[in-house]
């Protein structure tokens, strides 16, 4: 039976140049999809999953994340007076038990890799779940919770992928998928962002991970890869080379609210999947049309 996976650790550190000027003042991870922050849904699918302890590796100017997963006094008071006990019950839900959050510094922009590395001393010698804000998923159960079932089978490292047109894949890391099903296959190999005729498969890694601790020590050993930034995949393909690694093809749908496109897209979908919305927002995106 593999060591449970209690921790997961949110890099939260970038400076979301491509929402500037709405970034400037304000992180990314706090722009919402209708009324949630992009790292509300995150946090939302890691507590789905059975996640008890949230690290979140930060930068300067994102002090407003920690107060988000903190308790506002003044807020839950005036709430309480104003009778408005459905907005007061879906805030104190959604705030993480106290201390289950941890907060670090990620002092220099230096890439993933190194974000990961700066959470080493708050995850410990266990494994640990790693969630890319910027990416949304739409599934149930949630991507993490789906890869959870594949680590309790299988053990080792797990990915979440997803199928792109081979005329994307250069925009991506790509693996390559050996023997197993879409929910839990053996990955044989990882490339990031190949060409073409070079691509393994369609199969990319779509920011969702469940690792062994052993990657820090593989990161700290490793050289500045492209960019002059520390790059996670390089640090899992040594790791692949003594560990097992696997894919689960999760069911659901992705959003990546890195772009502009990705986003807005979430925010359509989203909204007319709220009940108190989507009939009115659907008449609008009549109108407008």
């Amino acid at each position: 039976m593999p060591n449970r996976v209690r921790t997961a650790v949110f890099p939260v550190a970038g400076l979301g140049t491509r929402f500037l000027p709405a970034t400037k003042a304000m992180p990314k991870e706090m722009l919402t999809v209708v009324d949630r922050p992009l790292i509300q849904y995150a946090v939302d699918e890691a507590r789905e999953a059975g996640i008890e302890h949230f690290v979140f590796v930060t930068g300067r100017n994102k002090g407003v994340i920690e107060d988000h997963f903190d308790r506002q006094y003044e807020l839950e008071h005036t709430l309480e007076i104003r009778g408005k006990t459905e907005a007061l019950s879906e805030l104190q839900q959604d705030l993480p038990s106290a201390g289950q959050t941890s907060f670090t510094r990620q002092q220099e922009p230096l890439g993933l890799g190194h974000a990961v590395w700066c959470a080493r001393e708050l995850v410990g010698d266990q494994p640990f779940a790693l969630l890319l804000p910027d990416m949304v998923f739409k599934g149930v159960p949630g991507v993490l919770r789906q890869m959870m079932d594949a680590y309790e089978t299988s053990g080792g490292n797990v990915i979440a992928v997803e199928e792109v047109p081979m005329e994307d894949v250069s925009s991506y890391g790509v693996v390559a998928r050996g023997a197993g099903p879409d929910e839990g296959f053996r990955i044989t190999g990882m490339v990031e962002k190949p060409k073409r005729e070079d691509a393994p498969s369609n199969l990319i890694i779509s920011g969702r991970y469940i690792l062994q601790p052993q990657i820090f020590s593989l990161i700290a050993d490793q050289e500045r890869g492209a960019g002059g930034e520390i790059q996670l995949t390089d640090a899992m393909q040594t790791l692949m080379t003594q560990q097992h690694f696997s894919g689960v093809k999760y069911k659901g749908q992705s959003f990546d609210c890195g772009s502009k496109l990705g986003f807005l897209t979430a925010n359509v979908v989203f909204a007319l999947d709220r009940p108190d919305l989507s009939e009115a927002f659907r008449k609008q995106i009549r109108h407008l049309i």
